[in-house]
């Protein structure tokens, strides 16, 4: 090829390059717009790990004493009182034990009356004898001995009334000794587990070493969760703090809480992000709502009502949205921002309610000098 065909070549490459740079560059990105609307804007934190639903009490308890269980009188789901007898081991010695203890206290108390009434005959028997003596009708020697037996009989008496009383002792030592075989409600609840069977022994736990509760009661009228937040939000959270709980179980649906308990130190658990404990309280529980439920809480920090707002996703680093100017060029503008959250940010200047502004940021080719075309 001569020279001037090379040069005729190289001109039309130039010519050809030069063109698909410009068409490339002046095709337009597609974007999506999204308009400034006005609505109410929270902050809020939220927990880092998943929460527990738990109940404010919970009791696991077993008899103080060991013993075969003689009597089961409810089982797993029945709601009981405070006091109501659940489970006896077996305990007829106890029981007989508490029948003499009151019978000897019958007879003390019979024989403190015995003692009384022979008492008070011989203080009138004194009384009498002493008036006669002063008369000259009888001897000296007579009214003494009737004061002395007197004295003698107050004496028995008393010792006669400490005695029924030392029985009366016995009787609360006999129910006492009867009741650590009986296993009562200490609240009112409802019994969730029974670890025992008729006829199956129970012992207690030894010291440092835990067994299973023979009645786990559960009081469900009082929920909470309990959940771990990072401890960078920790210093804004208080108790007494309205809250927003999520369960799984229930899908999208939130129960109102409140903030009961923020744990005065700092968890430093291994291979885990430092985190604070929180306790929320649910102030409305529904009936299906069982402890033991994975939960979410979202403590309400603050909340602007009514106010411009834009999808927390549009808003660039710097607090930047895109926006088009009229010939279709994207533009970055400056806003104001305040409350925000993983869905809204409020606008407080820089755009007017309704004015549009590019939702697909995240899309190749969107940026402020580019050409766009609304989809």
């Amino acid at each position: 090829m001569s020279k001037r065909g090379l040069i005729i070549v190289g001109i039309v490459g130039a010519v050809v390059v030069s063109w698909w740079l410009f068409a490339g560059r002046d095709k337009p990105v597609l974007v999506s717009m999204v308009k400034v609307d006005r609505g109410d804007v929270t902050a809020s934190v939220t927990n880092t790990r998943a929460g527990t639903v738990d109940a404010c009490r919970r009791a696991g308890i077993s008899p103080t004493i060991g013993g075969q269980i003689a009597a089961l009188h409810v089982t797993e789901g029945d709601t009981v009182a405070a006091d109501q007898l659940m489970l006896e081991l077996w305990n007829k010695d106890l029981a007989a034990q508490l029948v003499l203890a009151r019978r000897d206290y019958a007879a003390a108390s019979a024989r403190s009356r015995e003692a009384c009434v022979i008492a008070d005959v011989a203080a009138r028997e004194a009384s009498r004898l002493t008036k006669l003596h002063a008369q000259g009708l009888t001897s000296e020697e007579t009214a003494d001995k009737a004061e002395g037996e007197a004295a003698a009989r107050a004496a028995a008496c008393d010792a006669a009334k400490t005695a029924a009383g030392v029985n009366a002792a016995r009787i609360d030592v006999a129910t006492a000794a009867l009741e650590r075989s009986q296993l009562r409600a200490p609240f009112d609840g409802v019994v969730a587990e029974i670890n025992g069977e008729l006829g199956e022994f129970v012992t207690p736990s030894p010291v440092g070493i835990p067994t299973p509760p023979t009645v786990d009661l559960i009081d469900a009228t009082c929920l909470y969760i309990s959940a771990p937040i990072d401890e960078v939000d920790a210093p804004r959270v208080r108790a007494g703090m309205p809250a927003l709980i999520a369960l799984d179980a229930f899908g999208d649906r939130k129960f109102p809480g409140t903030v009961r308990r923020v744990a005065p130190y700092v968890l430093d658990q291994e291979k885990q992000a430092r985190t604070v404990k929180i306790e929320a309280v649910i102030e409305a529980p529904d009936d299906n709502l069982l402890p033991g439920y994975s939960a979410d809480v979202e403590v309400i920090l603050d909340t602007a009502v009514d106010v411009l707002r834009l999808p927390t996703a549009v808003i660039l680093d710097g607090n930047r949205v895109l926006a088009l100017d009229d010939s279709g060029t994207i533009v970055s503008r400056d806003v104001e921002v305040g409350l925000s959250n993983w869905q809204f940010t409020e606008i407080r200047s820089g755009l007017r309610q309704d004015e549009q502004v590019i939702s697909t940021v995240d899309r190749a080719g969107v940026e402020a000098g580019a050409t766009a075309k609304v989809e």
